[in-house]
C-alpha cells in the first residue's frame, strides 16, 4: 500500500517552483514602463523612425521673425532624460534598418531626378540620351557558384596547380556557405582582389575620363573642345558580389553643353555612348607602383559588362523606376551581405575570430599583410580590412547629375519648420540653435521596446501601399 501524500508539503514546493526570479530584461521592463515619462520618450523614438541605435542630444532652439522678436523656443529640459533621440543616419540595413530605409528612399530620388527630373533637375532631362551601364571586377581565381545548376561540372577531369579537384557537382543556394568561395585557398589570388579593390576608384575615373575622350573621337570633334558640345554625367553605386567583390551599376546620361537645361547635339545618341562606354573600358587601366612582394600588376575590369539604353516601356527592366529602385538597394547592402562585417577590424586577432567565411576571412587577412608595407601606406589596406581594401563611397555622382542628399535633408527640414510654424503661428525668418552629444543607444529593455515600435511603423507604411495600389 502507497504511502499517504502530503497535500501540504506538496503545494508548499509547487508553490516554491513556481516563484521565478525576474531576468534583468524584465526588470529593466518593469522600470520603463514605470517611468513617468516612458510615454514621450516612446514619441521620441516614434519620430526617430523606431532608429536601432539613435544619438541623443541635448540643447535648444530659438525661432525669430524678421523684427528680432521670439516666436517660439525648444529645449531639452523638459524632455524625458534632458535630451532628445535622433536618427544614426546608417545606410547599412545590417546596422539599422529604419535608417536604411530613409537612405535608400533618398537614394531611390536622388537616381530618378536624374533620370525624368523633378527637386531642382529640369524634367527635360528625361529625352536626354541614358544608359545603364554594369562594370566588374576581373577573375582572381574559380570559386563555387551559387544557382540551380550544378556548381562546375564542366570541369570534372581538371586540378589546379595543388592537386584539387576544380569540378563540383553540388548545387549552391546563396546562403550556401561555400558559395563565392575559392576552389582552392592556395590558388586563389587573395593579394590582387584586395589591391584591385584598393584601386577600383581611380580605375573608374579613368574610364569615365576615356568615355569623354572616346565620345568626342567617334563624334569627330577634339577631345580638348568636347565640353562646348556636351556634358557627361553620371551616378553610380557599388555593390559586392558573392565572392566578394565590388562591381559597379551606374546610371550615364548626356547633357548639352550647358548642363541638364539644355539638350546634347543629335549626333549624341544613346548607342554612341554605349560604343564610347565599351571602348573605355578595354582601354582603362592602373597599374600597381612596384612592390617586390607582390610583383608588377595592372589592374583592368572583368570580361562581364551589361550596357543597355534607358528605356520607358512599362514592365522593361530597364525603366527609370527600376534603375532608380537597383541602385537605392545597392546603397543599403554593404560587405556584411558578401558574409563580411561592418565595424573597423583594430588587430588580426579580430580577423582570425570573426564570425565571416573563410573565403572573407582571408581577404581582410591579405588587407591586414599588405597594409604594413611601406609602398602600400596610402592605400590605407588595413583601416579598410572590414571592407576588402575597397575605401570608396557606396554611392557617388556627378555634380550636375541630380539632387543632393543635404538637399533633400534640407527639404524635410523646411517642411517640418513650417508645420511648426502652422502649429504655432507666425513665420520664423532665424532659428538660433545649439545642440552638443550625450550618448546613444538602448538599454536592454529600450530595445524590446523600439523594437515594437518599429513593428507599429512598418505596419502603417504597408497599409498605405496597400491602400494606394
Amino acid at each position: 500500500m502507497a504511502p499517504p501524500i502530503d497535500l501540504r508539503h506538496s503545494s508548499r514546493k509547487l508553490g516554491a517552483e513556481c516563484r521565478r526570479v525576474p531576468s534583468d530584461i524584465e526588470k529593466d521592463l518593469i522600470r520603463l514602463a514605470n517611468e513617468p515619462e516612458f510615454a514621450r520618450w516612446k514619441t521620441q523614438i516614434a519620430h526617430a523612425g523606431g532608429c536601432e541605435n539613435p544619438v541623443y542630444l541635448a540643447g535648444y532652439s530659438n525661432r525669430y521673425d524678421s523684427r528680432g522678436h521670439l516666436q517660439g523656443s525648444y529645449s531639452t529640459k523638459e524632455e524625458p532624460g534632458g535630451r532628445i533621440a535622433v536618427r544614426c543616419r546608417n545606410r547599412r540595413k545590417s546596422q539599422c534598418v529604419p535608417c536604411s530605409h530613409l537612405h535608400s528612399g533618398d537614394s531611390y530620388q536622388i537616381v530618378r531626378t536624374g533620370i525624368v527630373g523633378g527637386k531642382g533637375t529640369p524634367e527635360s532631362v528625361i529625352d536626354h540620351p541614358q544608359v545603364f551601364v554594369t562594370l566588374t571586377a576581373p577573375s582572381f581565381g574559380s570559386v563555387h557558384r551559387a544557382g540551380s545548376e550544378r556548381c562546375r561540372m564542366g570541369a570534372l577531369n581538371e586540378r589546379c596547380p595543388h592537386g584539387r579537384s576544380l569540378a563540383c557537382s553540388q548545387r549552391h543556394n546563396k546562403d550556401d556557405s561555400l558559395a563565392g568561395s575559392a576552389l582552392c585557398q592556395e590558388c586563389y589570388d587573395y593579394s590582387g582582389h584586395v589591391l584591385w579593390h584598393a584601386h577600383a576608384g581611380e580605375l573608374w575615373n579613368r574610364t569615365v575620363r576615356n568615355v569623354r575622350r572616346f565620345l568626342a573621337d567617334l563624334a569627330g570633334v577634339e577631345r580638348s573642345r568636347l565640353n562646348d558640345h556636351l556634358r557627361l554625367t553620371f551616378a553610380k553605386a557599388a555593390e559586392y558580389q558573392q565572392r566578394g567583390a565590388v562591381h559597379f551599376h551606374a546610371l550615364m546620361r548626356l547633357d548639352g553643353p550647358g548642363g541638364p537645361s539644355e539638350p546634347p547635339p543629335a549626333w549624341a545618341t544613346a548607342s554612341l555612348l554605349e560604343s564610347a562606354l565599351r571602348a573605355a573600358r578595354e582601354a582603362s587601366s592602373v597599374p600597381l607602383r612596384h612592390s617586390g612582394a607582390v610583383g608588377p600588376r595592372v589592374f583592368s575590369w572583368g570580361r562581364q559588362m551589361d550596357v543597355r539604353a534607358l528605356s520607358h516601356t512599362a514592365g522593361d527592366s530597364v525603366t527609370p523606376e527600376a534603375v532608380a529602385g537597383y541602385l537605392a538597394k545597392y546603397v543599403s547592402k554593404g560587405v556584411r551581405d558578401a558574409g563580411g562585417v561592418d565595424t573597423r577590424i583594430r588587430s588580426y586577432e579580430e580577423i582570425r575570430c570573426a564570425s565571416a567565411p573563410r573565403h572573407i576571412r582571408a581577404l581582410m587577412g591579405a588587407c591586414w599583410r599588405l597594409g604594413r608595407l611601406p609602398e602600400f601606406s596610402d592605400l590605407r589596406l588595413r583601416a579598410w580590412a572590414h571592407m576588402l581594401g575597397f575605401r570608396g563611397h557606396v554611392l557617388t555622382k556627378s555634380p550636375k547629375y541630380s539632387t543632393t542628399f543635404g538637399r533633400l535633408r534640407e527639404i524635410r527640414a523646411t517642411y517640418a519648420r513650417r508645420k511648426v510654424d502652422e502649429s504655432e503661428g507666425g513665420d520664423a525668418t532665424l532659428i538660433i540653435s545649439f545642440w552638443r552629444y550625450v550618448g546613444r543607444g538602448y538599454t536592454s529593455a529600450e530595445k524590446e521596446v523600439a523594437a515594437g515600435v518599429r513593428e507599429d511603423l512598418e505596419e502603417n507604411r504597408r497599409a498605405k501601399r496597400w491602400v494606394l495600389e
